[in-house]
Formats: structure tokens, sequence, C-alpha cells
């Protein structure tokens, strides 16, 4: 988070203070890359369990852990309950997987918890979280303002040992990293960036009183954030320009108030709907048409498109026809319909060969599909423009704006960088994180990601990951994965424990296995052909690598469950 020239968000670290400050500016941002421990926090935290991270994921732990009546403590980066959802403010900031969905099946939260809209923003997030921590007293058992920059495994008391560059101390036994998918900020190397005078604000870092009123911003990038972000401050500002390289493919996402008496009507219902979601491909009961879209009649897929459009949400791009993330012809009729339905909104003929462009600049589908509100109608406005980067790419920044490749200048009040994550492994890479021959797991990973099942790495005892790489994360609704996963793991330890063991661990061989057959899930689709954060081309220098389980929620937890049956693929020490 930067103003006025200043940019200190650019290491990729992430503000760790609370809310606005009086001053109107952002939370303080705190480096990471300190030497471990100091005389700050000199209390030695103890317990069976330890979680790194507060967001859903390690609040489903701490919840599911206790239940077990294991002792488990939580470390948390930021100041309070949220992850993703304490970080992300910017405006338009709100989620796109749908209510009753996205929320945690705990019975005491579920029964006495009702959302406002069909798909929440962060600011009622945020009070969900805080009725989960009322709720359950998850705050008794959680460290804040902790961020951890050293983990190692002692042999000796088979136990781990985590500090924090606040001074915290932890052991425990068994270690869960609940860290989180797109929690490292991602900024280019710009040209020229630090000489800019303007205002300067990462969507990850972001002071929630800003106002565009009155000013010319550019923004760069165009997905989900991006678009959301467009929403608002293509409302409110003088100018707006969107600098991107390749539109996203933005969804309708329909959104509408969500009353509490439909809610109550529907509550004795929720079980039924979780465990759907959970026996589902990506969380949601909506599964395709056991047909291809070339196998019935143009009138027949016209009236499905249709259907499934005007439902919202993710529902055209899951619930409509099997074949069209691996038949490209069946992919471009699936394109065209979405075109159609575009340039219905988005007139300017310039901005929809920008936009929408007649060829398809990739495969329908094979990356992240953001949903939108009124996104089109904002960027027919006369007040926003767009610049294709793939045409004249930036060239430098300079003190009043940015130069691109075709000699333009721009000038601006505030520049947004919508620039994306290191998704998947970039948070685990920067808390180090050492095997048992005190290797770095960033050294590890330079090669490429690896771990068995999407949970264990090999040479990390007791060691455990949720909403995690090689798993089928990003392609899922996020409380169904992590629930299935967070169980998953709770039940491996609560039998390693009934059988008396001291450590776990992935076989080396395990890994190199589930790498291939996540790999070989991908043969004849069209997933490939596409770079994307999906696959970590969105990072300079980052291996492009497959990092999803593509099998669905369904399949993955039978994998799962099949391999803790006699220990397949680990070693466990008695």
């Amino acid at each position: 988070m930067a103003t006025n020239g200043t940019t200190d968000f650019l290491d990729g670290a992430v503000p760790v203070a609370g809310d606005v400050k009086p001053d109107g500016g952002a939370p303080k941002v705190q480096e990471f890359t300190a030497p471990a421990g100091s005389a700050k926090n000199t209390e030695l935290i103890e317990s069976d369990v330890l979680v790194v991270g507060a967001g859903f994921s390690g609040i489903t732990a701490i919840d599911r852990f206790r239940r077990k009546g294991m002792t488990v403590k939580c470390i948390e980066s930021g100041d309070d309950f949220g992850g993703v959802w304490y970080w992300n403010r910017y405006p338009g900031a709100r989620v796109d997987s749908e209510a009753p969905f996205y929320q945690l099946n705990i019975p005491e939260v579920v029964k006495t918890w009702n959302f406002s809209e069909r798909f929440p923003d962060h600011r009622e997030l945020r009070r969900y979280m805080a009725h989960i921590d009322k709720t359950l007293d998850l705050r008794k058992d959680t460290y804040f303002n902790a961020r951890v920059n050293d983990c190692a495994w002692d042999e000796e008391s088979k136990r781990w040992t985590v500090k924090t560059l606040q001074g915290h101390t932890a052991k425990a036994k068994y270690l869960v990293l609940a860290t989180g998918l797109l929690h490292q900020t991602y900024t280019p190397d710009f040209p020229g960036l630090k000489d800019y005078k303007g205002e300067v604000y990462h969507s990850g870092a972001w002071p929630e009183n800003w106002s565009a009123k009155g000013k010319k911003v550019g923004l760069i990038g165009a997905g989900a954030t991006a678009v959301q972000i467009t929403q608002e401050i293509g409302k409110e500002a003088d100018e707006l320009t969107v600098f991107l390289r390749r539109p996203s493919y933005c969804l309708a996402m329909k959104q509408r108030d969500m009353t509490v008496a439909e809610q109550k009507q529907l509550k004795p219902f929720l079980q039924a709907l979780f465990k759907a979601g959970r026996e589902s491909r990506a969380g949601f009961p909506n599964a395709p048409f056991d047909v291809g879209v070339q196998d019935v009649s143009a009138k027949e897929r016209e009236q499905s498109f249709n259907d499934a459009w005007e439902a919202g949400g993710f529902q055209f791009q899951l619930g409509t026809y099997n074949d069209v993330a691996v038949n490209p012809e069946s992919n471009k009729i699936i394109y065209d319909y979405w075109r159609k339905r575009v340039c219905e909104r988005l007139t300017d003929p310039e901005k929809q060969k920008i936009m929408a462009p007649e060829k398809a600049p990739y495969y329908f589908g094979t990356k992240r599909n953001p949903l939108e509100q009124d996104y089109y109608e904002v960027l027919n406005q006369s007040n926003v423009h767009l610049h294709d980067l793939s045409v004249a790419a930036l060239d430098t920044f300079t003190p009043t704006g940015l130069r691109t490749a075709d000699g333009q200048s721009h000038d601006f009040d505030a520049v947004v960088l919508a620039t994306g994550f290191d998704s998947f492994s970039g948070s685990l890479t920067r808390m180090g994180l050492k095997n048992s021959d005190g290797i770095d797991l960033k050294d590890i990973w330079n090669s490429g990601v690896r771990t068995y099942l999407g949970l264990t790495m090999a040479g990390f005892p007791n060691c455990f990951m949720a909403y995690s790489p090689q798993a089928p994360t990003a392609l899922s609704n996020g409380p169904t994965i992590i629930e299935a996963q967070v169980e998953s793991i709770v039940d491996m330890i609560v039998k390693l424990e009934s059988e008396g063991a001291t450590k776990i661990e992935a076989k080396r061989s395990a890994e190199e296995e589930w790498k291939s057959h996540l790999d070989g899930m991908l043969d004849h689709t069209l997933f490939p052909f596409t770079d994307s954060w999906w696959n970590g081309s969105n990072i300079p220098g980052k291996k492009k690598e497959n990092m999803s389980y593509i099998g669905g929620i369904d399949n993955y937890e039978k994998e799962v469950r099949g391999a803790m049956e006699g220990w397949r693929g680990f070693e466990v020490v008695v």
C-alpha cells in the first residue's frame, strides 16, 4: 500500500494492522524478512496442533480439532479473523460464491446467522467472521499480529517450533498451514514506478475511505479484482483508463437481497444442501448435463444457455454441457453465446473489439470467469477508456503517469494495481518453512510444487496444508473444499494418535505419482493452452505447471480417504 509516490507494498508484504486509520491512511505494512524472535513476546505457546492463518481454513481447523478434544492454537498475521476478507477492502470487493453455500458448516453458527445478499460483500463477510468468533470464542486460542518467519522440525522431540517476526515462539506436534490461496500480492517490476508522484494502490492493500471522485485514475488489470474495482471507480472518477492484456469472460452475477424469512425457511434443508455440495465437483449441487454442446439442437442449446445465464453465478459455466473444457468446437459455441450476451450491453464497437473480440483470445472456462453486476455498462460510459496492452505495452511510469509503447503519455492522479497474487505457493514459500534437513520450502519448490494429495509434503513430518496447491482449490467453492480437507487432516491425526504414532510423512514417490496423476487429468482438455494464475504463469520466473486437481471435490475426497486406509503413500513412525 502506498500513496504520494511511496511504494512500500512492492515487496509483496500485506498490511498487518487494523481497520482504517484516523488519518485515513492504509494499514501499516510490516516486513517479514527480519530475523525470527524478539523480546516483545516471550510467552511459549504450546499445543497439540498449531494452525497458521485465521481465515476460513484456520477457523475450520480450530473448530474441528476442538471437537476432537485436542488443544489447538492459531497464529495470524492480521489483527482479526477473516483471511482474504480481512485484507480485501477495495471498492466493490465481494465473494463470487453464493449464499447459502459460501459459509462454514458449523451448526451453532448456521442457526444464528443470516446473510443480507446472495453474494455478500467484504464488510458483511467480516461481520460473519466476527459472529463465528463470538459464537465459538475463537479468540482465546488465537494470536494476532504474528507473522510467521521461521518453522523448524525437531526430530528428537518430534515437535515443530514456529517463530514470528513479533517474537512469538510456538511448539506443537502437528502443524497445519492455513495460509490461503491468494494472500501474497504481486506487483510487476514496472520501470519508473518509484518515480511516479501520484497515488498508487494495490488492490490487496487498500485504504477504505479513499475516493476517486474528481480524479483521473489508471487501472492496470482485468481479472476478477479489476472487474469489481472498475464497476465502482468508473461511476465516481472523472476519468478511468483500464490497461489490460486480455479480457476476462465475465458472467452475470444476478445479485439480489436475501430476507431473513426466506433463510429461516431454508435452514431445515441446509444440511442436505451442504452434503450435496460436498458430493459435487465444485461445491455447488449443479452438475452439467450428461451431453455435449453439439449433441442437442441449436434451439435446445440456446434455451439451456439462456436459462443458465439468467440463473446467474457460475451456473452458465458449471451447469450446462459436459464437453466445454475438452472440445474446441463446443468451446467456441459457448464463447460465441457469451460474446453475444456481452455485446448486447457493451455497445461501443471499439470496446467490443478489446473486451469481446470475434475470435476468442483463449478457451472459455480455462481461466477464472469473474462475476459482474454492471461491468459492461460502466465500460460503456464516456469517461471510461480502454487501452489494449497487447497492442501497445506499458513502456514506463513517469512522474505524472505512464507511457505506452506507442509513445502515448497518460497522466493520472492515481494508479490502481489490480495485478494479482503469487497464488497457491506464494504464502507457503515466504514463511521460513524448512524440512527436516533444514532446507527451505522456497528452494525445494523452486523447480515446481510437490505435494501428496495437496495435503502433505515429503520431508515435512506432521505438517499439513489446507486450501492448498494440487487440490481442487481454485476450481471449488472455498468453504466446501476447506471443510473436506480440514476434516481429512483431523481424521488423519486422530487415527495417528489412536495408533500411537509419533510422526507421519509423505513418501517422495507418492508426490511424484500425485503430480503425474494431476497432469494426466489435463490430457485431452483445453486447460494447458491458457496462461493464468491457475498455472503460475502470471509470475515471472515461476514454473508454469498444473496446480489443480480437476476431478472435483467428490472424487478428491474419495482419493484422500482411500489413501488413509493403510497409510498408502505415507511413512508412519510409531
